[in-house]
């Protein structure tokens, strides 16, 4: 397994990411239903996590995985996002990104997505949400 820093966090990021908690977007929201309490397969995730200097969206220790939910702001951010997306992958996380409208509007399709991104091994027939 490969050996990770350990990554310090910013009290004002902490503080950022609590605020975050509270003013979910509605896609936000609606993943988080479906991703809190252990409820996809028994991971465990957590929302506005910090990790370095970023925030992440959704995150899974477990399985390293971060999950970010994307609104059209971030059509002007491609830079900023590229560096947080590496930043993520040379700490050892993978990262998939979504749209807030494919959320939205393709819940069951983000959540196969996800399940594969955690644990490709699982048989496609008989995974239960």
């Amino acid at each position: 397994m490969q050996n990770h820093r350990h990554i310090s966090k910013s009290p004002e990021l902490i503080l950022r990411a609590k605020d975050l908690r509270k003013q979910q977007t509605p896609a936000e929201a609606r993943l988080w239903g479906q991703l809190r309490n252990r409820r996809l397969y028994g991971y465990k995730f957590k929302r506005q996590t910090v990790i370095g200097n970023f925030i992440a969206d959704f995150s899974c220790a477990e399985t390293r995985l971060i999950i970010e939910v994307d609104g059209s702001q971030h059509g002007n951010q491609v830079e900023y996002d590229q560096s947080r997306t590496a930043f993520f992958e040379e700490n050892g996380y993978k990262l998939i990104r979504f749209w807030n409208a494919e959320v939205l509007q393709d819940l069951d399709g983000v959540l196969e997505r996800i399940t594969n991104a955690l644990s490709p091994t699982l048989p496609q027939e008989g995974r239960e949400k």
